[in-house]
């Protein structure tokens, strides 16, 4: 739960329904034996890279210990070191505390453009091989690479790979995991509905034909009117997840409001998602319409269903 974020309280009446769409209830059953440091989860940060000749390691910043992009840098006595890292020591070597200057070391700079390089994401899936200078934009966009925690409600910095993450979850944050791809998931407010803007994110993880989705729960102000919105992403690739859709549906009193769509990846953040407007959105008055009562209690039940296309 966010800090600030106790107007909402999640009262889980999850009831998931059997149906024929579900086809598999695959458990996530590896518990990582990884000890999560601030940022990582499943992944080595260092970019350390094996070569025969020794020629590679040359080409690795003696600071952050990843690859160096030109401009590189050195000081008068050859030590050499990334632009980023350079800047962060106050032009100072790090290695015999010289006055960096400008100098360039156009030699190695050279060098790396004979090289040919496997993506630093090879112990994840890849093994494509890139010339030197392809490799960077190769790898700000690879299909292995880590993907960010996708809680919402508080900005957490792991990542790592599909199933840590899924242990991350669950161990870490206390999200609740169903089976399943029918559900009807209940969210009570048990403070002032009519203070949306302290309300607070939600989540809960599915499990549904051996994939895993998110469901989120969010209320902000849309312009000025305020709102509350519901939406699902996809644990993997956009690729993966348009491979399936997904519906859902909140209503009362002989109304009801249906939203039927793709899911979005975890690559999209959620408030990517959320500023799309890409899910079911519920005007306040009609949330409290939908709580029945003397609507001083937001009371909403979401049901969905997701499939898979095809």
């Amino acid at each position: 739960m966010a800090p600030g974020g106790s107007a909402f309280k999640e009262v889980i009446v999850s009831h998931l329904i059997s149906s024929d769409y579900e086809t598999g209830k695959a458990k996530s059953e590896a518990k990582s034996n990884i000890t999560m440091t601030k940022s990582v989860v499943g992944l080595n940060r260092k970019n350390v890279i094996s070569s025969k000749n020794g020629v590679h390691d040359l080409l690795v910043c003696p600071v952050c210990k990843n690859l160096m992009y030109p401009p590189i840098h050195q000081c008068p006595n050859g030590h050499t070191l990334c632009s980023n890292c350079k800047i962060e020591v106050h032009n100072i070597c790090p290695t015999c505390h010289h006055d960096l200057r400008n100098i360039r070391c156009l030699a190695l700079e050279k060098v790396a453009e004979s090289l040919d390089l496997p993506c630093r994401y090879q112990t994840l899936g890849c093994h494509a091989i890139f010339p030197y200078y392809s490799k960077l934009k190769h790898e700000q966009n690879c299909g292995f690479r880590p993907y960010n925690c996708p809680y919402a409600g508080s900005e957490c910095s792991v990542f790592g790979d599909i199933p840590t993450l899924v242990s991350h979850l669950k161990d870490d944050h206390n999200v609740d995991m169903h089976d399943g791809c029918t559900f009807s998931h209940r969210y009570i407010k048990e403070a002032n509905p009519f203070e949306v803007e302290n309300a607070t994110w939600m989540l809960t993880l599915f499990n549904s034909f051996g994939r895993h989705f998110c469901l989120h729960f969010e209320a902000f102000q849309l312009d000025t009117a305020p709102v509350y919105m519901a939406f699902l992403r996809f644990m993997g690739n956009e690729s993966e997840a348009k491979k399936f859709g997904y519906s859902l549906e909140v209503g009362a009193n002989g109304r009801k409001l249906t939203w039927q769509g793709i899911p979005r990846s975890i690559r999209d953040h959620h408030r990517k998602v959320r500023d799309n407007q890409d899910g079911l959105i519920i005007q306040r008055k009609l949330a409290l319409y939908f709580s029945g009562g003397d609507r001083k209690e937001l009371k909403l039940r979401i049901t969905g269903r997701i499939w898979k296309e095809g």
